[in-house]
């Protein structure tokens, strides 16, 4: 069994109770006798608004009114930072929202209870996010939602172009091709985040990607062909990165009509809304490459702190959120896709302009993120961003020696 920092000092008697004191008060009732504290819970999330916000309040107080638990949501402002001053500090929230991208660091370290294996509805939840969340073997923690990235498409200037429904690009020819009828004047045919959780879509489709199992696999002749065609549409112009364009990101440079189509997840719509409420769009899976199709998934699990002595009661807590009624809730609040199978696909058939999104999830896979990847991957991405003169191969092959050290670190 796995033993945490976390769970040794909560063991110990003074902090034993202060927790008490913290958590309930210590009043007498009327006999003179000291009451039982009555538990509280802690969740820390990373919120995309005030939708969202509210959203995770309401549930929490739901649960609260069944439970006679209360439930107390902190919206952090950095999430990654005050998480880890949590943990450093001893005093890590019941509850959190962990990154896909944190997670193999946290379960590493033995800070997160092993719980999601546990759950009524272990075997709802999409193959992809358990793999995500899986560490050593072991279901670690619940996902709470998902996204993929799709094909996002400005349908007034796809229909200015001549284009119709049935020239909808399904490989990446097709995809070369209208990129390039889509370019003309101010507007690039397609634009996308110069990163890797963009890029690497392509890898995948190409029948590539960092890892196999074990291995890694960065400098793969399958990487190569991928960003060879990915260069092939820099150089044509028909693809420009959105800094390129005047923009922070690819919702940007597609609310203001800098480009025509863009790959990205389902919170741009919510951005457009807010932002660009006049543009018009419609959504579709990505292109296939030589090997087929592929996106990437992005989720955050619920973590819990593994030996906290809230952590039964955090475990019922998160059983209420991802049930399929709560997921549902969340989505139509502020857009989420639900982790599960079964409500996704109802959310399919309520949202069927998001309908391609909740396609990607039979093939997407979780982009790499074993502990001390995501420093590589930054590396890596400065060179996304000069790809256009790059060797596609040289670059490839020093990702693979970067990779490979930080894996064989992560597994020492």
């Amino acid at each position: 069994m796995r033993h945490s920092k976390l769970g040794s000092v909560a063991l110990a008697g003074t902090l034993a109770l202060a927790l008490a004191s913290c958590s309930g008060g210590g009043s007498t009732g009327s006999s003179g006798e000291p009451e039982a504290p009555a538990e509280a819970l802690t969740m820390l999330i990373g919120s995309s608004g005030e939708a969202e916000t509210a959203a995770v309040q309401a549930a929490a107080d739901a649960w609260s009114a069944e439970s006679g638990t209360t439930v107390e949501v902190i919206a952090a402002s950095d999430l990654n930072q005050e998480l880890a001053q949590g943990f450093a500090g001893d005093s890590a929230p019941d509850v959190f929202y962990m990154g896909w991208d944190q997670f193999q660091t946290y379960a590493g370290d033995d800070y997160l209870e092993p719980y999601a294996g546990d759950l009524a509805n272990a075997g709802d939840f999409y193959p992809a996010l358990v793999d995500t969340f899986t560490f050593d073997g072991e279901f670690v923690c619940a996902p709470k939602d998902f996204s993929t990235l799709g094909l996002v498409i400005n349908t007034q200037l796809w229909e200015a172009a001549g284009l119709t429904d049935a020239d909808v690009p399904t490989t990446w020819e097709e995809l070369q091709t209208v990129a390039q009828t889509l370019t003309t004047g101010d507007t690039v045919g397609l634009s996308m985040g110069a990163e890797y959780a963009r890029v690497g879509v392509f890898m995948e489709q190409a029948g590539g990607g960092l890892m196999d199992g074990d291995t890694v696999t960065a400098s793969s002749p399958e990487n190569v062909e991928a960003l060879e065609y990915v260069q092939g549409l820099l150089e044509a112009g028909s693809l420009k990165w959105p800094a390129d364009l005047g923009a922070g990101w690819g919702g940007e440079a597609f609310g203001n009509g800098a480009a025509a189509m863009v790959i990205e997840g389902p919170w741009i719509r919510g951005a457009l809304e807010a932002d660009f409420p006049d543009v018009e769009f419609l959504v579709a899976e990505l292109p296939e490459g030589p090997a087929g199709p592929g996106t990437f998934t992005f989720s955050n699990c619920w973590g819990i702190p593994q030996g906290q002595e809230t952590a039964a009661t955090a475990q019922e807590l998160v059983a209420f959120l991802t049930s399929d009624e709560q997921q549902l809730e969340f989505a139509d609040a502020f857009g989420v896709i639900p982790s599960t199978q079964a409500a996704a696909a109802t959310y399919a058939e309520t949202y069927p302009e998001n309908a391609a999104f909740v396609a990607g999830a039979d093939y997407a896979v979780s982009p790499v993120n074993f502990s001390g990847a995501a420093d590589v991957v930054t590396e890596f991405n400065n060179t996304i961003t000069t790809l256009q003169g790059a060797d596609p191969q040289a670059a490839l092959d020093e990702l693979q020696t970067q990779l490979e050290a930080a894996y064989a670190s992560s597994q020492g």
